[in-house]
């Protein structure tokens, strides 16, 4: 492959297919590596993952006249629609696939983290085992999650795009989501698995462990009661979306488009659930959001949190009653029915 003319094998990209798979493709039929190939093409010291984010001036050209294809059909390849802060939430690695494409062609959508079906197929897409969201969480709860999943997506698409936000995006909602609502704390009786005695013995230091505690488990509940105690947690911000599972960045997209929907009801959710602590880092992270929405839910917050104390004193109250309800079987009796 020695000259500047073009390439003898050159197959078409297939729909939506990325610039790294497409190279990766053509790789082997000429015996290089990707930074070879690169430098036969004319793009010496160049990184795959640069050019296809965006093809700088001059570039198109030059690898269009090597491989016979257009400017315009390279640039389709990358991510140029993207603004630079969205370039982080490319995943480099493909932890999810769709079962219908060829394992050697990776798609740009499915790179993207609030994608969750493939763009060519409409098939689910797998994680790295091969599992989908709908044997996670089971139909009927994924049935549920489909519009709010919508609507997170279509926010995040649009942020992703530079589309203006006027100060209340995926980012802000973000920052709600991945807060530590409340003080680490080991696996309730509900999150431990159920085993005998001597096993859980042999487990203590897992049953003890202090686990992070995020809100994304109180706007989701659907994810709380699926996800696996001890990767529960998701990275902070747009980190948790970037470098996520495809259940956690699912979640995720969720939490956003429930947010969307309610915002002030969604942050008085996770300030009742929070504790003294973590109600101050709520609260720091809603400084983030319009004042408007900030004095709207502390005009309603106070009532929800009064609300909340009459409703656990009249469980208090009912649960007294009930433990000194006349009980109308007499020891007497349970002594003749002994003897």
């Amino acid at each position: 492959m020695t000259g500047h003319g073009r390439l003898p094998v050159v197959f078409p990209p297939e729909p939506d297919e990325r610039l790294s798979s497409w190279i990766a493709r053509l790789v082997p039929i000429y015996a290089m590596t990707v930074p070879e190939f690169l430098s036969a093409l004319g793009l010496p010291g160049r990184d795959i993952f640069d050019l296809e984010w965006r093809l700088m001036e001059g570039e198109g050209p030059l690898v269009g006249a090597r491989t016979g294809l257009s400017s315009e059909a390279l640039q389709a390849m990358t991510f140029r629609d993207l603004m630079p802060d969205a370039r982080m939430l490319i995943a480099r690695r493909h932890g999810r696939r769709c079962p219908a494409c060829a394992s050697d062609i990776h798609l740009k959508t499915t790179a993207l983290p609030w994608v969750f079906r493939c763009q060519v197929h409409g098939t689910d897409l797998q994680d790295a085992a091969g599992g989908t969201l709908a044997d996670t969480l089971g139909v009927e709860v994924m049935a549920t999650l489909e519009a709010p999943a919508k609507v997170g997506a279509s926010l995040l698409e649009a942020w992703s795009s530079g589309e203006e936000q006027n100060g209340f995006g995926p980012v802000e909602m973000l920052a709600l989501l991945t807060a530590l609502h409340r003080r680490a704390s080991p696996p309730s009786v509900t999150e431990q698995p159920r085993m005998p005695l001597g096993a859980r013995r042999h487990y203590h230091e897992f049953l003890t462990a202090p686990i992070t505690r995020q809100a994304l488990p109180v706007v989701v509940p659907e994810y709380d009661r699926v996800a696996p105690v001890l990767t529960k947690p998701v990275l902070p911000g747009l980190h948790g979306l970037a470098q996520g599972s495809l259940l956690k960045s699912f979640a995720l997209t969720v939490g956003i488009g429930r947010i969307a929907e309610d915002p002030v009801a969604r942050a008085i959710d996770v300030l009742l659930a929070g504790d003294t602590d973590g109600q101050v880092r709520v609260r720091a992270a809603l400084s983030l959001w319009p004042l408007s929405l900030r004095r709207r839910i502390s005009a309603r917050f106070w009532r929800a949190e009064r609300d909340e104390r009459d409703r656990q004193v009249a469980e208090k109250a009912a649960k007294r009653r009930q433990s000194h309800k006349y009980r109308r079987v007499q020891s007497h009796q349970y002594r003749s029915r002994i003897s």
